[in-house]
C-alpha cells in the first residue's frame, strides 16, 4: 500500500510542475488575469489528486481576513479553488524566493514575509496588507506560522492578531480537515479520499480582547468532532 502512494505522490509532483508552469505562464501573459487562472489551477485539482470535499458554512462577503489551520499544500488549493473572492496570502519570503515557481506568489502579489528581519518585515507587512485590501482581495493567514500534523493545532503565531486589530479587520475563521493524509508533502505520500472545509461566523475583534485565545480553542473543538466523522478507509 505505501509503495502505491509513494507512487501516486510522484505523479502528483509532476503534474504540479506542468500545471503550476502553465499557471505562471498564463499569469504572465494576461497580466490582468491572475486569479482566473488560479482559480482554474486549483479546481482542477480535485481531478487530478482524487479527493471528494465537502463544505460547511458560508464565506462571509464581508470579511476582510481568512485564518486557517494548515497541514497540507492541499489547504490553499482548496480555498483558492472554491473560496469566492480574491486571496492575498501572506507567505514566507523562501517561498517566494524559488526558482521559477516562486512567481505563483510575487506574480498574483501575495504578502511576503521576510522573518529573518520582524522589525522591517512588520512595517512592510502593513503596507503590504493596505493595498491589498484598498484591491478589494482578502488576507489569508495561516496562524500557526507553519505546517502541524492535521489533528492538533500548534499555537498561533502573534501576527495575524496585531494585524486584525491594528486594522479592525472583520475575520472570518476557516478549518481544513484531512488534507494531510490526502498529500502528505513531509512523508511525501498522496492518497484518495474526504476533505471537509468549514467556515466559521466571522469575528470583530473589537468585541472581545480574548479573541485570539478562544478562537484557538473552538478551533481545535471542531476540528476534533469533524475527525470523528470522516469516513473509514
Amino acid at each position: 500500500m505505501l509503495i502505491f502512494q509513494k507512487i501516486k505522490a510522484v505523479l502528483i509532483l509532476i503534474q504540479f510542475v506542468i500545471t503550476v508552469s502553465l499557471t505562471i505562464f498564463f499569469m504572465w501573459a494576461f497580466n490582468n488575469n491572475h486569479w482566473y487562472f488560479r482559480k482554474k489551477w486549483a479546481s482542477l485539482q480535485a481531478f487530478f489528486i482524487g479527493y471528494k470535499l465537502t463544505i460547511k458554512g458560508e464565506p462571509d462577503p464581508e470579511a476582510q481576513m481568512l485564518l486557517m489551520n494548515h497541514q497540507s499544500l492541499l489547504d490553499i488549493v482548496i480555498m483558492e479553488g472554491k473560496y469566492p473572492g480574491n486571496i492575498a496570502w501572506v507567505a514566507k519570503k523562501e517561498i517566494a524566493q524559488m526558482t521559477f515557481f516562486g512567481q505563483i506568489i510575487t506574480l498574483p502579489k501575495n504578502i511576503i514575509l521576510d522573518r529573518e528581519d520582524t522589525r522591517k518585515s512588520i512595517v512592510k507587512l502593513f503596507k503590504d496588507v493596505k493595498e491589498r485590501l484598498a484591491d478589494n482581495r482578502v488576507i489569508g493567514i495561516f496562524p500557526e506560522g507553519t505546517r502541524g500534523d492535521g489533528k492538533k493545532l500548534l499555537a498561533f503565531k502573534p501576527g495575524a492578531k496585531l494585524i486584525a486589530e491594528k486594522l479592525d479587520l472583520k475575520v472570518q475563521p476557516a478549518i481544513v480537515v484531512n488534507t494531510r493524509e490526502i498529500v502528505d508533502s513531509q512523508n511525501f505520500v498522496a492518497k484518495k479520499g474526504h476533505v471537509t472545509l468549514i467556515y466559521l461566523d466571522a469575528i470583530n475583534p473589537k468585541e472581545d480582547k480574548e479573541w485570539y485565545e478562544k478562537l484557538h480553542i473552538q478551533m481545535q473543538n471542531i476540528l476534533d468532532e469533524e475527525l470523528k466523522l470522516l469516513p473509514k478507509s
